[in-house]
């Protein structure tokens, strides 16, 4: 009676299957859709125990968008770097030129200025804001070093200081103010001599046109401070290409940078008013091409003014393929990881596209893994 049923229940299995094939005699070699069974469903249940027995298989998500949202583009780093470069070496020949016009202090005497009038000048002051100066430099060159996109973070930083000092160039030489204290000692003029004139420009190149090196004997570069522009450029940078939660570390830069722009002053080296000036440009040249940057919609807005500024063709051409924000991401620069970050883990596991695991020995992960990340 059991068989009956079961014969009859397969006689009604084939019927279903084959609607069109009523009366005729169906062939032995047929092929039939696959019957899903409840043991499939005991099967995957078995499957996600055993996973979840073995802490050893990690889940490891790889983004495959990013990197072509983020590309690396070191050409126009290369430009950027050329671009920042001539305008430096522009603005010694601004500074070899406006030298010639300053007035004698004996007949032009400093300029009133209120904060000269409550702090006495200190002697060491202004040695402290270069090597304050150095050293944050070093710090973001280090950082610099480090990060995953340091090519789109390197040509911002170029861009910024070439355009800060294309700016300068201009302020000193349509106004050119005496000097800011009877201490300073000023090179003697050349009167046309253009040969020496050269050779003070490559002095002044050689030694970074700071003042311990010996290279920085000229007078007339003082709207607007060029040390407060690399003070407060760099620690903008650090700040922003690294993780909000290292306020410790944001916190050492700022010191870095506020006690080097106090120090300007406090060595009577520069007016207040170019401080504050050098401040305000660098700071607001800084949010206002992050800002563009990192919102996308701007780029393209109608209603965005800031597409008015004469650099916004530069800009386009820098970001037009950087289509996100860079996230402060890094990784070691060398093939082979530190030990510190190797896992005690024994073995990894990637989960594919058609959702495979693939069992990856320890030592084999780290051959395969050119960097390790960190990303805040």
């Amino acid at each position: 009676m059991a068989s009956q049923e079961l014969a009859d229940a397969r006689d009604s299995a084939t019927h279903n299957l084959n609607p069109g094939m009523e009366g005729s005699a169906v062939p032995s070699t047929s092929k039939t859709c696959p019957v899903h069974t409840p043991g499939g469903e005991d099967a995957k249940r078995g499957f996600r125990k055993g996973i979840g027995r073995h802490n050893d298989y990690v889940k490891i998500s790889v983004p495959e968008t990013k990197a072509n949202r983020l590309p690396m583009e070191w050409w126009k780093t290369v430009i950027a770097f050329f671009y920042a470069g001539f305008n430096l070496i522009l603005t010694t020949v601004v500074i070899t030129v406006v030298h010639e016009r300053v007035p004698p202090k004996e007949s032009s005497p400093p300029l009133p200025d209120k904060f000269f009038d409550y702090i006495d000048r200190v002697n060491w002051a202004f040695t402290v804001t270069e090597i304050n100066g150095m050293v944050l430099l070093a710090i973001w060159l280090i950082q610099l070093f480090f990060f995953r996109y340091k090519s789109i973070a390197s040509r911002r930083f170029f861009f910024l200081i070439g355009t800060l000092y294309l700016y300068r160039c201009v302020t000193m030489y349509i106004t050119t103010l005496p000097v800011p204290g009877m201490h300073m000692t000023c090179a003697p003029k050349l009167h046309g001599d253009s040969q020496a004139k050269i050779q003070r420009i490559l002095r002044l190149v050689s030694g970074g046109g700071l003042s311990i090196t010996s290279s920085h004997l000229l007078c007339g570069d003082f709207l607007y401070s060029g040390h407060t522009v690399m003070l407060t450029l760099t620690y903008l940078f650090i700040k922003e290409y690294s993780p909000r939660s290292f306020w410790w570390y944001h916190l050492m830069c700022w010191l870095l940078s506020a006690v080097g722009v106090v120090c300007i002053l406090v060595a009577h080296e520069h007016y207040s008013v170019d401080v504050v000036v050098a401040y305000f440009i660098t700071s607001r040249l800084f949010w206002w091409y992050h800002t563009m940057a990192n919102l996308q919609t701007l780029k393209c807005s109608p209603n965005n003014y800031l597409t008015n500024t004469w650099w916004n063709p530069l800009f386009n051409f820098l970001e037009r393929n950087v289509q996100t924000s860079v996230p402060c991401s890094y990784s070691w620069p060398i093939t082979w990881p530190p030990a510190c970050l190797k896992n005690p883990c024994k073995k990894y596991s990637m989960l594919n596209s058609s959702n495979r695991i693939i069992n990856i020995p320890n030592h084999t992960m780290f051959n395969q893994l050119p960097s390790c990340n960190l990303t805040c």
